[in-house]
């Protein structure tokens, strides 16, 4: 194991903008230091960095470009990522990831997380049959007799969709079962599930720049022993238009941060209400270095907020 200086020295040499793949000098270190956090229903630790399937991942599921998301799904797991969040929604994703996974044997190393919803976002019902074929879709879209994780799709019918996923879990077909949102005006009905249901996961939107989170479901998450999977860590694209032009800066070395979204990252995950965050991509030089956030240290509240401060100076 290289010591913590001269790692350090090796994330200055690879400089704050550039990505590269990790070599020997520092292999062994990431491997012994990836950082996981417990599932709080079980106690089974996942990576704190999983993997996104929206955006740019499905785009390219949608445009078939089927090399790039095995060469994307391969870096992910050889990282030591684990925890791939998708969705019937997300175009060809879901479909062309379970296929991938599938052909690189790799599925005993991905911890799958979907969601169901034919509900859609209007808030209308959903029907049973079809949220049941839409389930039996996942099903054999990953090619396991178990799924890890199951969620209710932007809160969509809960009393149709979530005793169908109680059922799942009871059965043992799934592992864990939850909901989602990432819009504002869902975030009150979002507490009452929370209250009331035994929940083993939600998936929220969280960034640096948006901290609404913090303020209740966090803690709320906390108390009531749910598991967090933070969507959206870079505010989709938001986050990159801000920093576009300025370095990250020197005193983030300390955390081992090389890049801007192991900036944005780090801060995500140093949260303790969050288990994993997912950010989204379909280029191998971006997950190994979102990937890199898994390692090293988090920042503690002072330099959480240091951290903050300094993106809104932007």
């Amino acid at each position: 194991m290289i010591s913590r200086r001269d790692y350090l020295a090796l994330c200055m040499a690879v400089g704050a903008g550039s990505v590269l793949a990790p070599n020997h000098l520092w292999a062994n270190e990431k491997k012994q230091g990836l950082i996981t956090r417990p599932i709080p229903s079980s106690g089974e630790r996942l990576p704190v960095i999983g993997l996104g399937s929206a955006a740019t991942f499905s785009s390219a599921a949608s445009a078939h470009d089927v090399d790039a998301l095995k060469q994307v799904l391969q870096a992910f797991v050889q990282e030591g990522g684990a925890v791939f969040d998708t969705a019937p929604s997300y175009g060809a994703s879901e479909v062309v990831a379970g296929r991938i996974v599938r052909e690189l044997g790799i599925s005993d190393k991905v911890f799958w997380a979907t969601k169901l919803n034919v509900a859609g976002y209007g808030g209308g019902k959903a029907d049973v049959e079809q949220a049941r074929a839409q389930i039996e879709a996942s099903f054999k879209a990953v090619d396991k007799p178990v799924i890890d994780l199951i969620q209710v799709h932007n809160l969509g019918d809960l009393p149709t969709q979530l005793p169908l996923l109680k059922a799942l879990r009871d059965e043992k077909r799934i592992r864990y079962m939850g909901v989602t949102t990432t819009f504002p005006r869902q975030y009150e009905q979002l507490e009452q599930v929370m209250r009331t249901e035994r929940l083993d996961f939600i998936g929220v939107d969280y960034a640096i720049d948006n901290r609404v989170m913090e303020e209740r479901i966090f803690p709320l998450a906390i108390d009531r022993g749910i598991a967090v999977l933070a969507y959206v860590p870079f505010g989709r694209t938001r986050l990159w238009s801000l920093v576009k032009g300025h370095e990250v800066p020197a005193w983030a070395t300390e955390l081992g941060i090389r890049s801007w979204g192991q900036f944005f990252l780090k801060f995500v995950v140093s949260h303790p209400a969050v288990t994993c965050a997912t950010p989204a991509t379909s280029r191998v030089k971006n997950v190994i270095d979102n990937m890199g956030a898994a390692f090293g240290e988090l920042p503690d509240a002072a330099m959480r907020e240091r951290m903050a401060q300094h993106i809104q100076s932007l």
